[in-house]
């Protein structure tokens, strides 16, 4: 069994590092690179950076941010946000990611998907996907930071998504994100059954049982986090010791 993975989220605009609710009501929370420095100490498994504004102002991923993250960090960092090419993936690599996480570029040109993982392997594509319910058992793809519905059935999606050679999937639920009221169980469940590779949980981690209870729950290999590591309200040591005392193996 595959020992689970605490990682924190950092959502980055402008520079700084931000948060809000169901994507709106955006707050500046500090410097990325301090911020990924402290989780690093702190032992996370890993660091995601999502530049949440380059897809929907059709621009490219912020390197400079990467690189000086890189320096300082000795945890695998996966970044997104803006990353359009095979061109746009090296270079996200060779600034320092190890891996990309590619959204809605990936649903407008599921090729990138393909290519990616040809030329760099599987490992260095995750795909992230934001969903939404829209009735019992099912939901639909949301790309552009949750602003445009595609009308593409997220199970159909998943399902594409392991086929064209992507490593891991990182699902956000937008009706669980940011709200603090635990993960989106039934959609992270659909999702782990109808896939082998790695899912990554993300979208409403509000209390530290939140994140046993998506291992406990769902064949999520993974859980993420922004508000509650952000403000302070628990650490990555603190979430590892709790899921340990629960039996959960984590890293």
């Amino acid at each position: 069994m595959l020992a689970k993975r605490i990682i924190p989220c950092l959502d980055v605009r402008n520079g700084k590092v931000v948060k809000g609710v169901n994507f709106e009501g955006i707050r500046d929370v500090g410097d990325p690179v301090e911020c990924a420095e402290e989780y690093n100490r702190q032992g996370a498994d890993e660091i995601v950076f999502y530049d949440i504004t380059a897809s929907y102002e059709g621009r490219g991923v912020f390197l400079d941010v990467v690189r000086e993250t890189a320096k300082k960090v000795f945890v695998p960092l996966t970044v997104g946000g803006g990353i359009k090419s095979v061109e746009d993936i090296r270079e996200t690599l060779r600034a320092g990611a190890d891996k990309v996480s590619v959204n809605s570029q990936a649903v407008k040109n599921p090729k990138l998907i393909k290519d990616g993982a040809d030329i760099f392997g599987s490992q260095c594509i995750c795909v992230g996907i934001d969903a939404k319910k829209i009735a019992d058992h099912k939901w639909t793809v949301y790309i552009n930071g949750g602003r445009v519905d595609m009308n593409l059935d997220l199970i159909d999606w998943v399902k594409r998504i392991e086929q064209l050679g992507a490593g891991e999937i990182c699902l956000n639920s937008i009706d669980a994100d940011g709200t603090k009221n635990g993960f989106d169980i039934e959609m992270l469940d659909a999702v782990c059954k109808a896939c082998t590779i790695p899912v990554i949980a993300s979208g409403g981690a509000g209390k530290i049982d939140d994140f046993a209870e998506v291992f406990e729950k769902t064949g999520a290999t993974a859980a993420l986090a922004a508000s509650l590591f952000h403000f302070r309200e628990l650490t990555v040591q603190q979430v590892k010791k709790y899921c340990r005392d629960k039996g959960i193996i984590v890293r």
